[in-house]
């Protein structure tokens, strides 16, 4: 009797140690999300300290420290976003794992914003906003200001609604609003704006058409091939040779900017000259890792994995040395109008300032990227890696075409596009197939409406959440901008 009592005991007990774990791991699993968003405050507190120290007691610093935050919040949100359309693609097509991802963008982006970051920067955004027509260096300090926490604030919605959206043109929306709150409408230069604007449609199309292009070609010159292993050797050691010089001349044009100045003509003839060294190395080593692969798609994909995820790793480090002014340029402009009691166009970025920048994106990416890289890599169009390739290729041609007609162009709007573009290519093919076994065989039926809508390879309300947000970026920051500008010339004016 006393054994079935203790029996019972430990029964009761061991119910309630379950019940308690549950309770554990549930509470753990709500929490969870909070982990980011504390881990977020820290680093923007970090931030303000390490802008309090190095200022001192110098005047207007605490117009630093505020604005160092604001920075620091700005860096976090562009790692969440701009960084997934990087990684994206070689995540969805399986050639990186999440975790992998994550490290080599953490480390690019890093390398990227701290080797090659640029030190000068267009403070003014591109010339959006004449600087004679702003009155004193207070009122710049809060346009600055301004521009940078409405920006941050609509690349970090965005987020929050897997919308990846160009943060370029979320700074370029708050200087506009800034601008025309602190000086009118006539300080603004709206055929700069104009090109901006431009930019919306030409970056999609331009990354979609070349990333299709790309896809078509490796489709009819290697995989529609009867001896795919035979084509593949001969075409892939070309397609890596293009890679390389379009990542070289994309490199030395848009993230070398601090190291060295270089012009398209020396850019282009960098990229060629790495090409052909990438064309040579890869030879021997395509044939050998082609050396007994069936005669199939599956084997095809071997073969692409390895450069799409170097490209990956490139894209990153280009994007970390040319966007990381996003996050770090009014900040830079604001130490110096604080510093100097005047406003420049363009101002040297301080080594504390690029750091700020550097370990917010990586953080940022760290602790929200994961669902903008997911929805990039595997919601809008299924990838395996040699769509993902096309998208990555497709990226650094455009930023150099582009380049070279002085497009303004998002890096952004073209990864995207370049995944829309492989999407409605293979929407395309697909199609046109069906309309040649449909002639081919006429008394087959027709697919009903609902199953041919099924059967599209583009999520059509990914596609329209995704041009919508692209599309009202720069007004939605252009009003909060304006409108927080308002809000601090009332209480600090």
């Amino acid at each position: 009797m006393t054994d079935s009592l203790k029996s019972n005991q430990w029964r009761t007990v061991d119910k309630d140690l379950h019940r308690l774990s549950r309770v554990e791991y549930a509470t753990m699993h709500v929490s969870r999300p909070l982990v980011g968003v504390g881990v977020s405050l820290a680093f923007i507190v970090v931030a303000a300290l390490v802008a309090g120290l190095v200022t001192g007691q110098a005047s207007g610093a605490l117009f630093i420290v505020a604005a160092a935050a604001f920075g620091a919040y700005m860096a976090l949100n562009i790692g969440a976003n701009d960084v997934a359309n990087n990684m994206g693609p070689a995540v969805g097509a399986k050639a990186l794992s999440m975790t992998a991802a994550i490290v080599i963008a953490a480390i690019c982006e890093s390398a990227g914003a701290l080797v090659a970051g640029g030190d000068v920067v267009s403070t003014i955004s591109k010339g959006i906003i004449d600087p004679v027509s702003v009155e004193n260096a207070e009122i710049f300090t809060w346009a600055m200001m301004s521009a940078l926490l409405s920006a941050a604030l609509w690349v970090n919605i965005a987020t929050w609604f897997s919308a990846p959206v160009s943060t370029t043109h979320s700074v370029v929306g708050g200087v506009l609003g800034a601008g025309v709150a602190a000086a009118g409408l006539s300080a603004v230069n709206w055929s700069t704006m104009g090109a901006i604007a431009a930019s919306w449609v030409i970056s999609p199309l331009l990354g979609g058409v070349i990333a299709a292009g790309v896809l078509a070609f490796i489709k009819w010159q290697i995989i529609y091939r009867e001896d795919k292993i035979a084509a593949a050797r001969r075409w892939v050691p070309v397609l890596i040779g293009v890679m390389a010089a379009a990542f070289a001349a994309y490199i030395a044009l848009k993230g070398l900017k601090r190291v060295v100045s270089i012009d398209m003509g020396s850019a282009l003839l960098i990229g060629l000259g790495i090409g052909l060294a990438g064309y040579a190395i890869a030879i021997p080593l395509i044939r050998r890792q082609a050396r007994g692969l069936e005669n199939r798609n599956k084997s095809l994909k071997t073969l692409f994995a390895v450069p799409l995820v170097i490209s990956a790793g490139l894209l990153s480090f280009a994007h970390g040395a040319n966007d990381v002014a996003n996050a770090v340029g009014p900040l830079a402009a604001i130490v110096h109008a604080q510093e100097f009691g005047s406003f420049a166009g363009k101002v040297a970025i301080p080594v504390w300032v690029m750091i700020i920048g550097a370990f917010g994106i990586s953080f940022g990416l760290m602790l929200f990227g994961p669902r903008l890289i997911r929805m990039v890599g595997s919601q809008i169009t299924k990838l395996n890696p040699m769509r993902a390739y096309c998208v990555a290729l497709a990226a650094a041609i455009t930023v150099i075409v582009a380049s070279g007609l002085g497009l303004p162009v998002s890096s952004t709007h073209i990864a995207v596009g370049g995944v829309f573009g492989v999407g409605f290519f293979r929407e395309w093919y697909m199609e046109r197939r069906a309309q040649q076994a449909k002639t081919n065989r006429p008394s087959s039926k027709p697919l009903p409406v609902e199953e041919r809508r099924r059967r599209k390879l583009v999520r059509r309300s990914h596609f329209m959440t995704i041009v919508a947000a692209w599309v009202v970026t720069v007004p939605a920051a252009a009003l909060l901008s304006g409108g927080m500008f308002a809000i601090l010339r009332a209480l600090l004016g």
